[in-house]
C-alpha cells in the first residue's frame, strides 16, 4: 500500500464521512499501529491518526531492540520476560525478518566466582523460557568466554574490566522503519491512515458514550470529526492528555522515563560483539547499528515537553564515563556522531511514594476504558507491542454484545517481509540491469524488505536516483524520493530523522543533506521556492536548538533550548 498525499485525503475524506468507523486508533506508535493491524484485520472499519509523523514519539527513538528483558528477571517479572521472548521468536521468524535481526551481546564479569553462577542462571534461564515458548527465533543458545576468547571478539575492552563473559543473542530493529512498515500492512488490509491529525476533543453522545473524535488537519488547519463505535488511544506518555479530554480523572497515571543514546562511528570500539554492562543506576548497552554503534541508555524522570525530549550535558558525560570505564581508547565528545532521546511510557503506581526511581517501575502494560466507547493503552515494551494491540481491541470490542473475531496478527507479516527470503539470498538477480552496487542494494534489503523492488524500479526510470545523497551517510538518492511519494512523508525532518537515520548518522546531523534532500521531495509534495527553503530552515533549526540543549548542565535549561524550535507547517 502507497502511503502519499492522496492516499491521505483519501483515508480522510473516509474517516470524517457520516458513517461511523468500528474502530478509530488515535496515536501512530507501535502500539497505536498495531491496533490498527489488529482491528483491521479482524474486519473492522478502523481509522488510524497521528498528531504528527508515524513513530514520531517514543516508537522512533528506543535502544532499537526486540528482546526478553534479561534484567526484568533480576525484577522476578518474569511473565513479562516469557510474553517478550514469545514475540521475539514471532519477529524473527515470521512477522518481520527482514527488519528484525539478530544480534549478539557479551556480559564480562569481573567479580568472584559467584558472579558467573548468578549472571549464568540467568541468562540459562532467559534461553530455558525462549525455548519453552518454542521461540528461540532460531538465536543461539549462549555461552560462557574466559577472559581470553572475550577480548578476542572485543579489543576494545580493558583486560582489567572483566576475568571472562558470558554471550548470548537477542535482535535488533529500525523500530521507525518498523513503524512504518505495521501502518502500510494496516493500510493495504484497509485502514485508513493519516498523519499529521492531532485528535483535540472527545465526542460524547448524550449518555457520555464516547463516539469519535474532533481533530486538526495540521495540513492546512481545518477542523475535522470523525465518528467511531470505539476509539483507542494509544498515545503514551500522552495518556493523560486524552483523560483530560473527558473532564473527570482517568484511571492511569503514566510518567516518563527519559532515555538518551549516543551514536559513534563503528571504528571507535573494536568488536565483534555487543556488550552489556551493569551501572548503579540500571545497565547500559553497546549495540552494533550498521556503520555505527548505540551506547545508551538512561533512565530518568522527565517532567517537560514531551514532543522534544532533551538530552542534558551532564546525560552525555554520564554514558561517556560509564562506556569509558572498561574502554581501552577512551571515547569523547568529538567521537559522537548522534544524540537522540525517547520517553518510555511507564504507568506509575497508585501511590507516587511507592517508587524512588523510574528504573523501579513495572515495564507492564495496562488497558482501560474510562467512560463507554473510549479504551486506554499504556506502559508496556516495544517488543510486546502486538499483544499491547491485541489486548486494547479486545477491550473495546467487550461490550458488543455479540461475538466477535479474535485477532490473528501472530500470523499477518508485515508487507515487506513477503518475498524477502528469496530475495535476501539473491541481491545479485536485483542488482541486474542497474548500477546499483551491489552493497548498497543488500543495504536497501535490510531498510526494505521485498519494497526495495519498487526502489529499483525508480532508479531504473531514473539511474540518477542510484547514486548517494551529498552528506546521506551511504543513503541513496531514491531513498528520499521513495519516503515522499510511497511511506507518507510531508516534510523534510520526517524523511531525514525516521524515514533514513541520516540525522544521527552522519556527523553534521544532515545538514549537508538537507537542501538536496528537499529538492528531491518538491516536485512530489508541491514545493515551491518558498517551501524548499523554509523546510531546509526548519530542519537547520531544529539541528542547532538540539545541539544547544546537549550543552545544558539540567533538564530545565535543555528544555527551554531545544523548544525553541517545534515541529510546524506553513499553516
Amino acid at each position: 500500500m502507497t502511503l502519499n498525499r492522496h492516499s491521505r485525503a483519501n483515508a480522510i475524506e473516509r474517516m470524517t464521512s457520516p458513517e461511523p468507523l468500528d474502530v478509530l486508533v488515535i496515536g501512530a506508535g507501535v502500539v497505536g499501529a498495531g491496533a490498527a493491524l489488529d482491528a483491521v484485520t479482524r474486519g473492522l472499519s478502523t481509522g488510524l491518526i497521528e498528531a504528527r509523523d508515524y513513530s514520531s514519539g517514543t516508537s522512533s527513538r528506543s535502544s532499537k531492540l526486540i528482546h526478553g528483558g534479561l534484567r526484568y528477571l533480576e525484577m522476578l517479572d518474569f511473565g513479562l520476560v516469557h510474553e517478550a521472548l514469545q514475540e521475539r521468536g514471532l519477529l524473527l521468524t515470521k512477522l518481520a525478518p527482514h527488519l528484525v535481526r539478530p544480534v549478539p551481546f557479551m556480559y564480562p564479569l569481573s567479580k568472584p566466582a559467584w558472579e558467573r553462577f548468578y549472571v549464568g542462571s540467568g541468562v540459562a534461564l532467559y534461553d530455558g523460557l525462549a525455548f519453552g515458548v518454542r521461540q528461540t527465533g532460531g538465536l543461539p543458545r549462549h555461552r560462557h568466554l574466559r577472559k581470553k576468547h572475550a577480548l578476542e571478539l572485543m579489543p576494545a575492552l580493558k583486560p582489567t574490566a572483566l576475568s571472562g563473559a558470558i554471550q548470548y543473542y537477542d535482535a535488533q530493529v529500525d523500530d521507525a522503519r518498523f513503524v512504518l512498515e505495521l501502518v502500510r500492512t494496516a493500510a493495504q488490509h484497509g485502514a485508513h491512515v493519516a498523519n499529521r491529525v492531532k485528535a483535540e476533543e472527545l465526542l460524547r453522545g448524550e449518555d457520555g458514550r464516547v463516539v469519535g473524535v474532533v481533530a486538526v488537519d495540521d495540513t492546512d488547519g481545518s477542523r475535522i470529526e470523525i465518528l467511531a463505535r470505539r476509539v483507542i488511544s494509544a498515545t503514551g506518555v500522552w495518556t493523560g492528555e486524552i483523560q483530560e479530554m473527558l473532564g473527570e480523572p482517568g484511571p492511569l497515571s503514566v510518567t516518563a522515563s527519559k532515555g538518551i543514546h549516543l551514536v559513534v562511528p563503528k571504528d571507535r570500539i573494536d568488536s565483534q560483539t555487543g556488550v552489556i554492562l551493569r551501572t548503579e543506576k540500571s545497565v547500559l548497552f553497546i549495540i552494533p547499528w550498521s556503520e555505527h554503534w548505540i551506547i545508551g541508555t538512561t533512565d530518568t524522570p522527565w517532567k517537560y515537553d514531551k514532543q522534544h525530549p532533551a538530552a542534558t550535558s551532564a546525560d552525555i558525560d554520564y554514558l561517556l564515563d560509564t562506556v569509558n570505564e572498561v574502554l581501552r581508547t577512551p571515547l569523547s565528545r568529538d567521537d559522537i556522531d548522534g544524540v537522540y532521546v525517547g520517553l518510555r511510557p511507564l504507568i506509575a503506581p497508585t501511590d507516587p511514594g511507592e517508587v524512588e526511581a523510574t528504573t523501579k517501575i513495572s515495564r507492564e502494560h495496562v488497558c482501560a476504558s474510562p467512560a463507554p466507547g473510549l479504551v486506554l493503552v499504556a506502559g508496556g515494551k516495544y517488543t510486546t507491542y502486538r499483544v499491547m494491540a491485541k489486548d486494547a481491541v479486545d477491550l473495546a470490542l467487550e461490550d458488543l454484545g455479540k461475538e466477535m473475531p479474535e485477532s490473528i496478527t501472530e500470523t499477518i507479516p508485515l508487507a515487506g517481509a513477503i518475498g524477502w527470503d528469496w530475495l535476501s539470498e539473491r541481491p545479485h538477480i536485483l542488482a541486474r540491469g542497474t548500477d546499483v552496487d551491489l552493497l548498497d542494494i543488500e543495504n536497501l534489503l535490510e531498510r526494505y524488505g521485498a519494497f526495495t523492488k519498487e526502489l529499483l524500479a525508480l532508479i531504473a526510470v531514473d539511474p540518477s536516483l542510484g547514486e548517494h545523497l551529498p552528506g546521506g551517510a551511504e543513503h541513496l538518492k531514491v531513498e528520499i524520493v521513495y519516503a515522499a511519494a510511497s511511506e507518507g512523508a510531508l516534510h523534510l525532518t520526517d524523511a531525514l530523522t525516521r524515514r533514513t537515520r541520516i540525522s544521527i548518522e552522519a556527523r553534521d546531523r544532515g545538514l549537508a543533506a538537507a537542501e538536496p534532500a528537499a529538492r528531491l521531495m518538491a516536485p512530489i509534495l508541491g514545493w515551491d521556492e518558498e517551501r524548499i527553503a523554509y523546510e531546509i530552515d526548519l530542519y537547520r533549526r531544529r539541528v542547532e536548538a538540539e545541539m544547544s540543549s546537549q550543552t545544558m548542565p539540567d533538564d530545565e535549561s535543555s528544555n527551554q533550548a531545544r523548544t525553541t524550535v517545534r515541529e510546524t507547517t506553513l499553516s
